[in-house]
């Protein structure tokens, strides 16, 4: 297993209590300190009283859901990065955690390492950027990206995005005008190739289109077929 870059807090909420234990054995085994909880109400009592520094919530407990704990941190302001766990494959469902205001997903039933790889992608982009002054505004067409305070804007309304939309949009704008395939993004944003089958990053594309192009917007994010995605201003004439 890959060791990490430093130790970092994960409460594990999940009502299935072999899936509880058994994570809680490989988190800790990887050097995480962990908490548990068994339903969405104990979850947020948990963070309540004492933050960590990743969430991993499985969508479907009695009580309060993984999506209702999500939205409840979130309306709070707390944004410490949440790994929604689903039996759910449908798109639409994936994206209701997303919309909730979820960092990423996973859906079961799912290899350790991939989980493994996915909390370290969070912990990574969560972990403040090194103290090097100002960070300089992107722009691309009427898109505005400020990297120090993960502000975005498109045609001077602010678009609230999540760490991981964030990320993959600053990856696509850093590189305007070229063309990024698949393997470069996923290694770059998620640490891990999740292969061709994969359709995490269709979603994250899906859904940051959503929010940056609404209808009668320009198009900003385009797919080129068979290789990945760019980001350029709408071409006009």
């Amino acid at each position: 297993m890959v060791a990490m870059t430093r130790a970092g807090s994960v409460l594990i909420a999940d009502d299935d209590r072999a899936i509880r234990d058994s994570l809680e054995r490989a988190l800790r085994l990887e050097g995480y300190r962990v908490r548990t909880a068994a339903d969405g109400v104990e979850a947020l009592a948990e963070v309540h009283g004492e933050p960590v520094d990743l969430l991993v919530l499985d969508v479907m407990m009695p009580g309060v859901d993984g999506l209702g704990v999500c939205r409840v941190l979130r309306k709070e302001g707390d944004r410490t990065p949440i790994l929604m766990l689903t039996a759910r494959v449908e798109t639409s469902d994936r994206v209701a955690g997303l919309d909730a205001g979820a960092d990423d997903y996973l859906p079961k039933p799912f290899e350790l390492e991939e989980l493994l790889a996915r909390l370290r992608a969070l912990l990574r982009r969560a972990s403040p950027a090194a103290e090097e002054g100002a960070v300089e505004p992107l722009q691309v067409g009427d898109l505005r990206m400020d990297p120090g305070s993960r502000r975005v804007w498109r045609g001077g309304q602010e678009v609230e995005l999540s760490k991981t939309e964030f990320d993959l949009l600053e990856l696509l704008v850093r590189n305007a005008g070229i063309v990024l395939d698949h393997p470069t993004i996923y290694d770059r944003i998620w640490g891990y190739d999740f292969g061709p089958e994969s359709k995490n990053l269709a979603v994250y594309i899906s859904y940051l289109r959503r929010k940056l192009e609404p209808e009668g917007a320009s198009t900003l994010i385009h797919t080129v077929r068979g290789v990945g995605y760019t980001v350029r201003p709408q071409e006009t004439g």
